[in-house]
């Protein structure tokens, strides 16, 4: 199965929380930092007032209590608004 976003909604893979810091410490899992950058999956087409500006495959930065938790076919998604997109992480 695959999710199809409508509107100007983004479907984003969150990212693998922190497991060490740069020390070498490791990190229990209510110690890790809840990680705000995802990987772009789908795009929705956009409205007419809305330009969808971001790509699938880009990893973004997005608001911490943004969208709505999905899981399909055991994988966990969240899908946010565009507007709640702040950055595009260029490598």
């Amino acid at each position: 199965m695959k999710l199809e976003p409508l509107g100007e909604r983004v479907v984003l893979k969150q990212l693998a929380a922190e497991e060490k810091t740069k020390s070498g410490i490791i990190l229990t899992s209510e110690a890790q930092e809840k990680p705000t950058e995802a990987f772009v999956v789908a795009v929705g087409p956009g409205t007419d007032d809305v330009k969808m500006e971001v790509e699938e495959g880009q990893t973004v930065i997005y608001s911490q209590y943004a969208g709505s938790k999905v899981k399909l076919d055991g994988e966990e998604y969240i899908i946010v608004k565009q507007s709640d997109i702040l950055a595009i992480v260029k490598k």
